[in-house]
């Protein structure tokens, strides 16, 4: 028999206080970081300076980390099957037969614009190949013109 729960609290001590103070901070954002080491440093000048270290330590200072995980826990909570709504079913099956096909044709649109794309390039690079060889066998064919050598002294 299992007695323990999930939402007791654990025994962990002060790195328990300090894993809840971290997520509640995230859950607030920069700002409020920003915030407490500010206080920190106003109280007890070692504690804003330890949550300064840490900040720029965990790159909380510089990125948008926070407020992105903060944003994709948001997005996770209120979004169904992993984030992907468009294929979703909606409940009408006629509706959902046409967005099926309606994917389906654009999908089979990008493949068809893609290989075009893949064919264009191709003929620019094999025409910028034949340019480029074509200059080269006129160069080598044309007789090289004699070049002036500048004496020392002279320009």
């Amino acid at each position: 028999m299992n007695t323990s729960s999930t939402t007791a609290p654990s025994s962990g001590g002060i790195f328990s206080f300090l894993r809840r103070a971290e997520a509640w901070l995230d859950d607030r954002g920069r700002f409020a970081w920003i915030a407490a080491m500010v206080l920190g440093f106003i109280f007890v000048w070692p504690v804003g300076l330890a949550l300064l270290g840490y900040m720029i330590w965990s790159k909380r200072m510089f990125s948008r980390s926070s407020c992105a995980e903060r944003r994709a826990r948001h997005f996770d909570r209120h979004t169904h099957w992993g984030g992907h709504s468009a294929m979703r079913p909606s409940g009408n099956a006629a509706f959902d037969a046409y967005k099926t096909d309606m994917l389906r044709r654009l999908e089979d649109e990008q493949t068809a614009f893609e290989s075009f794309l893949q064919r264009l390039r191709e003929a620019k690079d094999k025409s910028e190949f034949d340019s480029f060889m074509e200059d080269r066998a006129r160069a080598a064919s044309a007789p090289a013109a004699p070049t002036e050598v500048a004496r020392p002294g002279e320009y």
